[in-house]
């Protein structure tokens, strides 16, 4: 009887935690309007690749810059669900100041901007992640 009581409760511990009700971000009393620009937005490349340049130059005592983008498309919207912040997630090819194309992966998000005010992006071009923060080959830069 002891057994049948313990396999029990262990069956309703290991149950899925009930479902909760999902309040899509645009109906929050703060709502975010879920409308980015799109992954090849000029904008949108001009800010990764000022970011670029500028971390390369002040953390890694490097001039390498980002000269063009090739084949940049949209891989995710949304990933985690309506739920979460807006999110998009992009990738494609740069072409780097050394005269290498490499892999880059990056998103644009909602309201991440300079103290929360419009959207703003990370990157991660694939071999120049010298901080390992996307490793192994910028994986965690995509959802």
């Amino acid at each position: 009887m002891k057994w049948l009581a313990a396999f029990i409760s262990c069956m309703l511990l290991s149950a899925p935690a009930l479902a909760r009700e999902i309040n899509p971000a645009e109906r929050r009393e703060e709502p975010f309007d879920a409308s980015l620009p799109a992954c090849a937005d000029p904008s949108v490349l001009q800010d990764i690749s000022s970011r670029f340049a500028s971390k390369e130059g002040r953390f890694w005592n490097s001039d390498l810059k980002l000269i063009g983008f090739e084949r940049v498309r949209e891989v995710a919207w949304r990933p985690w669900g309506l739920d979460y912040i807006p999110r998009r997630f992009c990738t494609g090819t740069v072409v780097v100041s050394d005269g290498y194309k490499r892999r880059i992966n990056f998103s644009i998000r909602e309201d991440l901007g300079f103290i929360g005010i419009g959207w703003n992006t990370e990157a991660c071009v694939d071999g120049l992640d010298r901080h390992y923060a996307f490793a192994p080959h910028c994986k965690q830069a995509a959802p």
